[in-house]
């Protein structure tokens, strides 16, 4: 039995959390929301404070939005990674950029804390299934401490490497695609309206035709049934996609279609509508069109 705590108990993060749990292991969650604490622990989930619990850890899987907040859970006033015993490992889940990776690698290190470069993939449904696809990347030792976790989590782990950055790389590789990809089906789709063509047609036909992708296909049907409650939100794409943009920069390379898409994420959270659906970026085009899209009003 690996002693684990899951700090961030969002959509995905309660996901690996459950999966945890049912594998057999002891798991603690944790996460600035009481209510959802409560409701991991009446779904099984171990109580304690974490101060009080992290000496005796085995892992920490840390899946929260961003680099700044992985950095506070880590290392900040109230930061776990001191208080953990040497050999205790950390998997770090939130899309970073490569070197910050590579900055929270060293830290941990310093204090005989093994870091593993995790970022995750496949959704809030992949989550709870424990089915998630991981882009990792650390020492050999970081992943032998972790695999009791990996294997509860994941259908598909990615060894990219013996040090941190390698894992967050390739998350921006597939952060690129996923965030165009979701933003053309949400121009094709209200493209389609124009020309007479409903959502629900669209989504009969298009799936079965060559111009599909996994995102379309997973996000289309949002749009179809008017229904953007939340699974992965707007506000996610213009952080992924800037870090995509940064990474690029970095390396002078140019990213058109990664600066078009988020434009259009933009504009979706500067309408008020960050904390829907991504595939809400459909009602920017929508707008501007001058569409009705199904379940609007």
């Amino acid at each position: 039995m690996t002693k684990a705590a899951i700090i961030g108990l969002g959509s995905m993060g309660y996901g690996m959390a459950a999966s945890i749990l049912r594998a057999g292991h002891l798991a603690h969650g944790f996460d600035i929301d009481p209510d959802r604490v409560a409701r991991f622990r009446a779904d099984g989930g171990t109580a304690g404070d974490l101060a009080e619990i992290a000496a005796g850890l085995d892992a920490v899987v840390v899946v929260v939005l961003n680099a700044a907040q992985t950095e506070a859970v880590l290392f900040g006033d109230d930061g776990v990674v001191r208080k953990l015993r040497r050999g205790a490992a950390v998997m770090a889940c939130a899309t970073v950029a490569p070197d910050f990776a590579r900055r929270m690698e060293a830290r941990c290190a310093e204090t005989g804390v093994h870091y593993l470069d995790a970022p995750i993939s496949g959704g809030s449904v992949k989550a709870a299934q424990g089915e998630l696809s991981v882009m990792a990347s650390g020492t050999p030792a970081a992943f032998a401490a972790l695999a009791p976790i990996l294997d509860a989590t994941a259908r598909t782990v990615f060894r990219l490497g013996d040090a941190a950055g390698a894992g967050s790389a390739m998350k921006a590789v597939n952060q690129l695609l996923a965030g165009v990809h979701i933003a053309t089906m949400a121009e094709a789709i209200t493209f389609a309206m124009t020309q007479g063509i409903s959502p629900q047609t669209f989504l009969d036909v298009i799936p079965k035709c060559a111009g599909t992708s996994w995102m379309l296909e997973n996000r289309a049907p949002h749009v179809a049934a008017g229904d953007y409650t939340p699974k992965s939100q707007i506000d996610i794409w213009p952080k992924d996609l800037g870090i995509v943009l940064d990474i690029a920069r970095a390396a002078k390379f140019a990213a058109p279609m990664t600066a078009a898409a988020l434009q259009q994420f933009l504009a979706a959270a500067g309408s008020g509508l960050g904390r829907e659906d991504d595939a809400a970026v459909a009602k920017v085009y929508a707008r501007n069109a001058g569409l009705k899209l199904p379940g609007a009003g």
